[in-house]
């Protein structure tokens, strides 16, 4: 028996026939409507019936299939069969200038199978929608993915732009004839690369803040609104890297309409599969979508499009959703039957739609990443949307046409070589015009320059603006600050006001900010710390900078300084992102070659979070050649109260020293600033050096003298005498070097040498012990490689040996950073350092527990004179006493 009050049974599906009636009227509207109207109906329908209480579930997924049907596709403009040949010259001669290269010298690497998969993806672009610096204002630009440079430079080869001997030499750039970098280089090829992009990861986040970047040139009037394009191409297994997808919620908050993603999606990372037991495709998809990005996907070839139209039920592309990569790329390297089999043989209904085609053709149906008529169609699209940033999604097969060696294997990332037979495959496939006999050299292959397919080449990047990729720069210098600006500076700020080194930085500013001459040019960056670094008055003065304005009504809004929205904001308020507070640094420092603009960054931060955390993207600024001042804030190991492990930083400056062209200075007082940033801006924009700066700054205050006569030169160069001692002839002396906040610890432990043990000392403020390494390591190799000339002497040594005593050296970092130049100096010198996790105390306390306070420096120099027999070493047992330090103290390196 049924239970009374049991609920009347609820039919679970919809009967076929009225399920049938909604749909009819469903295509009834969209015919008569469109699509806009009908993602508007879709929309307030799924509202209405959540509102009364239906669990619609969310979805950012839509099928594995193309996003634009055949029926909304664009014509396609270009000649399809010419643009097919000159295609397979380009596969030709990518592949051939590897292959080359690795018979010429072996091991010397190099990439065959990425740009095999992305061909189409790069031809198309190149004949129809990259625009070249020609284009001005409208000018795009290109962030191509690393691995594929060698289509790239098989492109230019053809258009001309690169002659053989060049090509010749790839991967070998130190031959009498000068061949070409492995990946896009700017520092290596400054005609030709804009953007490094092979450490996998840093072209999307990069790619990102540039179109935010060239938007905020165009709201604050510094550069004309154009039509360009910021286009990042990168693989799907690169999007495993966080950097790949960590910005993507910005681009869709500024309203990036300028921003196109195109990911190749050949299913395949290095080793193996991509997402072997997921589907990356429809992975990205969801990423993006919920980002807010435009998503259009290009799945299927034009093959596809006859069965598509015979399969009003959808199977093939619920079949697409079934099925996983690591499946798809078995289909990639299995004969027609096993497909027939394995995909289409899952339901009756799927499996009639193909018994029309043979085995043979069913392995050719095509993919749409090869098509030039689905990707113009996407391109088109994309270019047209702008509303907000765009992702294409391209399915292809890695290493497609390298033959069954190295199509869609694990291994073909890893191909390099091809023997006669894959070479002739290869050449019959793509139809290139090279004859058995000359076949075994793999010849590059240029058609003459009056024939069809140079002709073509040169019309359609005529008519796009020129060629792609080119880095040129047409910038004017600026002229220097006004010379009164930084005199304050150089005056002190008296014995009874105390400052801190990042205080003293955030007025010079200030004052940059107002400068007539280079104001309007300083982009001030800060990722999300104004406040700790005491910017907030720039708020008010500069705004921070917001596509959109201000929306709201700050909850400050009454007070002073309340945190200003505004769309000619300068100042770049990043939020909580080291990563991409670097990314606008490296758009804004490189604006003068991407844009013809100078503009200046002046990027501050939590000097711990620099190095250490985006290391990689520093490096990729110096290959960009850019420009501007990174500001390391709260640095050092004992200058940040209270922090502790995570946040002292001790080792930023040695971790500078590999970064080629990058100046860094540890200044201790504001004069010091204000000469190295005046010197950073005459060599930066002024004389158009290829460096940029890195200064530490500290929050401790303390009194601001003013600067001394003559010094500005020993402040560049990296060390000046301070406090000079009475010229005597006595040996109870010694050299104290300090950097930063512990050079007033140096100066503390002179008076302790003097008062209490009768040593002199002198005390010497070290600026930059990298400048002071450099400069003895190029002396050093000039004096090794001339051996007959009277031998040059380090500046460094220069220095010291104008003095005497032995030397302690002292800082807020790793003893590394001064042995550095210890071999250099003229006397023995102890190191004194930081080496050790950092610890949340005091100043005085951190100082003590890492041995660099005035009571261990001077211990050091009285254990110094004690070696060299100047002082007994009784005399170093009562100091010990005297400053009350315990000789049995475990090593804090080791605590």
């Amino acid at each position: 028996m049924s239970d009374a009050h049991e609920t009347p049974a609820v039919p679970s599906e919809i009967p076929p026939a009225e399920l049938e009636e909604w749909l009819e009227s469903l295509d009834g509207f969209i015919a008569a409507s469109g699509t806009g109207p009908t993602e508007q109906l879709i929309a307030r329908l799924v509202e209405r019936a959540r509102r009364a209480g239906v669990p619609v579930a969310a979805t950012l997924e839509t099928p594995q299939v193309n996003t634009i049907p055949a029926s909304r596709q664009p014509a396609f403009p270009g000649d399809v069969a010419l643009e097919r040949r000159i295609k397979s010259l380009v596969r030709w001669n990518a592949m051939a200038m590897v292959v080359r290269a690795n018979r010429q010298a072996e091991g010397i690497g190099g990439h065959i199978s990425t740009f095999a998969s992305a061909a189409t993806l790069y031809e198309v672009a190149f004949n129809h929608f990259f625009r070249g610096k020609d284009a001005g204002v409208d000018a795009d630009q290109i962030y191509f993915q690393g691995h594929a440079a060698p289509g790239i430079y098989a492109r230019a080869f053809l258009e001309g732009r690169l002659d053989e001997s060049r090509v010749h030499n790839f991967r070998q750039e130190l031959r009498a004839t000068p061949g070409l970098s492995s990946y896009p280089h700017p520092w290596l090829m400054p005609d030709f690369w804009e953007f490094p992009t092979v450490s996998m990861g840093l072209g999307p986040i990069m790619a990102i803040y540039q179109a935010r970047f060239n938007r905020y040139l165009e709201d604050r009037g510094l550069k004309p609104k154009g039509k360009g394009h910021v286009w990042a191409f990168l693989g799907d297994g690169e999007t495993d890297e966080p950097e790949s997808l960590g910005a993507l919620t910005l681009a869709s908050r500024a309203h990036l309409g300028n921003l196109i993603f195109v990911v190749n999606c050949n299913l395949q990372r290095l080793d193996g599969p991509v997402r072997g037991n997921g589907q990356i495709i429809q992975e990205l998809e969801r990423a993006f979508r919920g980002a807010g990005w435009h998503v259009i996907k290009v799945v299927l070839g034009s093959d596809w499009d006859p069965l598509l139209e015979k399969d009003p039920e959808g199977l093939i592309a619920r079949r697409w959703s079934e099925v996983v990569d690591g499946e798809v790329q078995k289909y990639s390297v299995s004969d027609g039957a096993y497909i027939r089999e394995h995909f289409w043989g899952k339901y009756p209904g799927l499996a009639t739609l193909v018994e029309h085609l043979s085995d043979g053709e069913l392995a050719k149906l095509n993919l749409g990443g090869h098509d030039p008529v689905k990707m113009y169609a996407a391109y088109r699209a994309a270019v047209e949307h702008d509303r907000g940033p765009v992702v294409i999604l391209a399915r292809t097969i890695k290493g497609y046409g390298l033959g069954e060696h190295g199509e869609g294997k694990n291994v073909t990332h890893q191909q390099k070589k091809m023997n006669e037979d894959e070479l002739r495959e290869f050449r019959t496939r793509f139809g290139i015009p090279i004859s058995d006999e000359a076949l075994a050299s793999a010849p590059l292959y240029r058609p003459a320059p009056d024939s069809e397919e140079a002709t073509y080449l040169r019309e359609r990047r005529a008519a796009l603006g020129g060629p792609a990729p080119a880095r040129r720069v047409h910038c004017e210098p600026l002229p220097p600050p006004a010379p009164g600006l930084f005199e304050e500076f150089f005056a002190g700020a008296g014995d009874d006001r105390k400052v801190a080194t990042t205080m003293a930085f955030v007025r010079l500013l200030a004052k940059l900010l107002r400068d007539e001459h280079v104001g309007r040019y300083v982009v001030p960056i800060v990722p999300d710390e104004a406040r700790t670094f005491g910017m907030e008055a720039l708020f008010r003065q500069c705004g921070i900078y917001s596509h959109v304005g201000q929306l709201y009504e700050p909850v400050d809004a009454k007070s002073l300084l309340y945190y200003k929205e505004v769309r000619d904001g300068q100042i770049l308020e990043e939020g909580i992102t080291e990563a991409g507070s670097m990314s606008s640094f490296i758009a804004a420092g490189t604006a003068y070659a991407t844009h013809g603009i100078p503009t200046i960054p002046m990027f501050i931060y939590y000097s711990m979070f620099g190095f250490q955390r985006i290391g990689d993207l520093v490096w990729a600024a110096a290959d960009m050649r850019c420009k501007g001042f990174m500001l390391g804030a709260t640095a050092g190991r004992t200058t940040l109260a209270g922090e502790g492990l995570q946040h002292q930083d001790g080792h930023s400056h040695l971790l500078a020293y590999p970064v080629p062209q990058l100046e860094a200075y540890d200044p201790a007082y504001a004069y010091e600033i204000a000469v190295i940033v005046r010197e950073g801006i005459r060599r930066m924009y002024e004389k158009m050096e290829d460096v940029f700066y890195y200064l530490t700054l500290a929050n401790e205050p303390y009194a601001m003298p003013a600067m001394p006569a003559g010094v500005e030169e020993g402040i560049l160069r990296g060390m000046y005498l301070l406090h000079r001692a009475p010229d005597d002839d006595s040996p109870r002396r010694v050299q104290l070097l300090g950097t930063g906040a512990i050079l007033e610890e140096a100066v503390r432990a002179r008076a302790i040498l003097g008062e209490r043990y009768g040593i002199a000392a002198d005390v010497w403020s070290v600026t930059s012990y990298k400048a002071l390494h450099r400069d003895a390591l190029d002396v050093d190799r000039w004096n090794r490689l001339h051996p007959s000339r009277a031998p040059r002497v380090p500046y460094v040594a220069e220095c010291l040996g104008s003095r005497r005593g032995p030397v302690v050296a002292a800082s807020d970092y790793v003893r590394a950073l001064p042995e550095s130049i210890a071999r250099f100096a003229p006397f023995p010198m102890t190191s004194l350092g930081t080496d050790g996790f950092g610890r949340s105390d005091g100043r005085k306390a951190l100082r003590d527990f890492f041995e660099v306070d005035a009571r261990h420096i001077a211990l050091a120099a009285l254990a110094a004179l004690a070696r060299t027999g100047v002082v007994e070493p009784p005399v170093v047992e009562q100091a010990l006493t005297d400053l009350d330090i315990d000789p049995e103290r475990v090593n804090p390196l080791l605590r």
